[in-house]
């Protein structure tokens, strides 16, 4: 793999939150850029982001990773926030990437990050390619995660959840706007390059999330199995697979002008 270097930077949210990114590049003048969302409650540091995206940039896309509001080094407070703000998240990366460097033309999700990448791109003219990686159809996939809490979430108005063994306030606005998405309608009207990495195996989002996103998608779109990999893809040469499978993918639809 080539060598890579990554460069820490900070953005303005569209709330005014400083968001904390790591910039990957490659050796040479990037090809192009691109944006990765991370999974529900991770960082722009977890294993997956981190390795994935670093596959991306040995084969020359640049890659913004970022912690979404109130998560890893990032401002804000993760109680106040829900899908619709990770999505506002992705649009101000953007907007950074489009004013400092160059719009991205691809962007890439691991989980719910992956949900939220489809809406984001739906709203960037800028994007090419779209990437998902173990992602959940729709939003409301957490309602399983947090179902132990909702109804409490429901009568005070907020609870606070144990997720993959750290706390974190779950506010009742949270379940509204989860169960407020369309998803369907975003993958119909989506009409961009879509790929699509899901484990047969992940116990966290099964696979027929993979399948329900596949056929509400319109081509060009593509599948790929990630064989005995792990929800988070906590194996490096899982990770490293998608990265490298996803930049051959994507050099089909990612070009300079």
């Amino acid at each position: 793999m080539a060598t890579t270097s990554s460069q820490k930077i900070t953005f303005p949210s569209s709330e005014g939150a400083l968001l904390a990114a790591s910039l990957e590049l490659p050796p040479e003048t990037p090809r192009a850029y691109g944006l990765f969302a991370h999974c529900f409650t991770c960082s722009k540091d977890f294993v997956a982001a981190t390795w994935i995206s670093r596959a991306l940039a040995a084969e020359g896309i640049a890659v913004l990773r970022f912690d979404f509001t109130g998560l890893g080094n990032s401002q804000g407070d993760f109680a106040n926030t829900n899908f619709s703000s990770n999505v506002d998240d992705l649009l101000a990366a953007a907007a950074f990437l489009a004013d400092k460097y160059e719009a991205p033309k691809l962007i890439v999700g691991h989980s719910l990050g992956g949900t939220a990448a489809i809406v984001a791109a739906s709203r960037l003219a800028s994007v090419q390619a779209v990437a998902t990686v173990n992602a959940p159809s729709e939003p409301a996939h957490l309602r399983r995660v947090l179902k132990s809490a909702e109804a409490e979430i429901v009568a005070n108005g907020q609870a606070v959840v144990n997720i993959a063994g750290r706390p974190f306030t779950i506010k009742k606005q949270f379940l509204d706007d989860i169960s407020a998405q369309n998803m369907k309608k975003v993958l119909t009207e989506l009409n961009r390059p879509l790929i699509i990495f899901h484990s047969p195996i992940d116990a966290v989002v099964d696979i027929e999330n993979a399948v329900q996103i596949f056929q509400a998608a319109r081509h060009p779109k593509s599948f790929v199995s990630l064989d005995k990999a792990d929800h988070l893809l906590s194996r490096k040469q899982d990770a490293e697979f998608v990265g490298a499978t996803l930049a051959a993918w994507a050099s089909r639809y990612v070009s300079r002008e």
